[in-house]
Formats: structure tokens, sequence, C-alpha cells
């Protein structure tokens, strides 16, 4: 039997790394996707049939920015932390430190009644709310002891008065609010559930976020945008199981229901299962 040459050698071990490398791949995620520099992975996605169906048609990839839609409007994705399970999104309309914005031009945030059970703006973010009338919901029905302007995780109108924006103007909130309420009144979000301009009848917001353990020392140093924590629906086991037999979690575009993506079929349980 003749030897066979180096070359012939050389190839069929290389061959045989590649085998070897792509039976160990089972769990390369068939879903996740890029978008500019951020990864989206679930329960998100940019495609259909791919991530959690509580999160479809949710975020979408434009010109490699990533963005967010909900009923209030679109905001830019920032980031997402998946470690902590939060977004962080941007609206280019939202007051900051440097600029006021008026109008009722913001988005504020709205989300839909079947997404608000597991995505909303964290404990730790702060709504500023700026220019509202006397007639403001925010106003009315609340005895003076429980109105519900406040700070939240140590940010609040006070110190953002001091912001170069407001320049020489208010200095501080009124309690007595009557016909002259305050310029600016901060709320957490699980006070009122919904930041719309329109019905709360303000001018314009802005919203800020903390991270613990960090706490900085002025309004000049917050981070301004708003920072979203999710969840994921229902039972996470399915996901779990798919996962550990090499498939990728999806879900049914038409039942809108969980499917477990493997290697050119789809299941309703695991990838053993075929």
């Amino acid at each position: 039997m003749s030897l066979l040459t180096p070359t012939v050698t050389i190839v069929l071990f290389l061959i045989f790394l590649g085998s070897v490398s792509c039976s160990g791949d089972r769990n390369v995620n068939k879903c996740r996707s890029y978008c500019g520099n951020l990864t989206v992975d679930f329960p998100f996605t940019t495609r259909s049939g791919c991530g959690h169906h509580g999160y479809r048609e949710l975020l979408f990839c434009v010109n490699d920015v990533l963005m967010l839609h909900i009923s209030s409007g679109s905001y830019r994705v920032l980031e997402i932390d998946y470690a902590y399970k939060a977004l962080t999104i941007h609206d280019s309309d939202m007051s900051t430190c440097n600029s006021i914005v008026r109008g009722r031009k913001g988005n504020g945030f709205v989300v839909e009644s079947w997404r608000a059970q597991y995505l909303n703006p964290a404990p730790d973010n702060i709504f500023m709310l700026i220019g509202c009338t006397a007639k403001s919901p925010l106003f009315q029905g609340f005895p003076e002891k429980h109105l519900p302007c406040r700070n939240v995780s140590g940010m609040g109108c006070e110190d953002y008065y001091g912001c170069p924006a407001w320049g020489l103007g208010p200095t501080h909130s009124s309690k007595a609010y009557g016909l002259s309420p305050p310029e600016c009144c901060s709320v957490a979000y699980d006070a009122i559930r919904a930041i719309n301009l329109t019905k709360l009848d303000c001018e314009g917001y802005s919203s800020a976020y903390s991270l613990a353990p960090l706490r900085v020392s002025g309004p000049g140093e917050w981070s301004y945008g708003i920072r979203v924590s999710y969840s994921v629906p229902g039972d996470y086991s399915f996901c779990r199981a798919c996962e550990a037999t090499g498939g990728t979690c999806g879900y049914d575009a038409v039942a809108v229901h969980d499917l477990c993506l493997c290697d050119g079929w789809n299941s309703t349980t695991t990838c053993d299962t075929g």
C-alpha cells in the first residue's frame, strides 16, 4: 500500500479540523444580528420569527442606527444592557441640561398595554415635565401633602433648575400651585404610568437616570435619556431547553407562539425531538 503524500495528508487534516469545528458549533445563535455597534440578541430582534414574540416589531435597523418604536414614537437605542436587562433610548426632542425644548415636540413615553407588563422605564429613571399648565392632571386631585412632584434617585427639578438651559429662569419649584404651577415637575414613571405631553398639558420634558452605585454631583453630570427595564414574558425555561440542544429561540410569526429554531427545521419543544 502506498503512503499518502504530505500534501494529501495536510488536506485531510484540515478537513478533519473543519468537521470538528462545525460539530462543536451547535450553540451558534442563528438569530443574533448587529446594527451599527450594537448587538441585537434574544429577546430582541430585527428579523421576523427571531427573538421573543412579545418584542416583535419593536426594533428596526435604519442605516446602521437601531431604532425602538412604540405607540408614543420612535427613539434611538443607545445601549442594550443584557446583564441588567435594560435599554437606554434617546428622544431627539427631549430637553437636556443644555437645551430646553418646548412646543410639545417630545415623544414622552407611552407603551402599548400588551407590552407594559414587561417593558417600562426603570425605577431610577426620572421624568421632569416642563411648562405644564394649572389644568394639568398633575395638579388636579392631589392634596398638597401628596403632590406628585418629587425627587427620584437624588434627581429632581430643584437641581435641574441649575442647568445652563434655564439661564436666569426659575430657581425653585413652588408648592402652592394655584394659577402658577412650577415650571418643572419631576415624577417617577410609576406615579402616572404614561408620559403624554398632550394629555398632561405640558410643553416639554426631560428624562435622566442613575446607575447605582454611581452618584454624580449635579445635573450637568446626569445621564440624559430614558432607561427602560425589560423582562422576558412567560416561561423562559422553553428557551433554555432549546438552547441546551443547540437551537435558537424564536417564534412562529403566524401563530405567534414559541419555536425552537434548529438546523434547517423548527420545533415546538427542542432540537432533540427531531
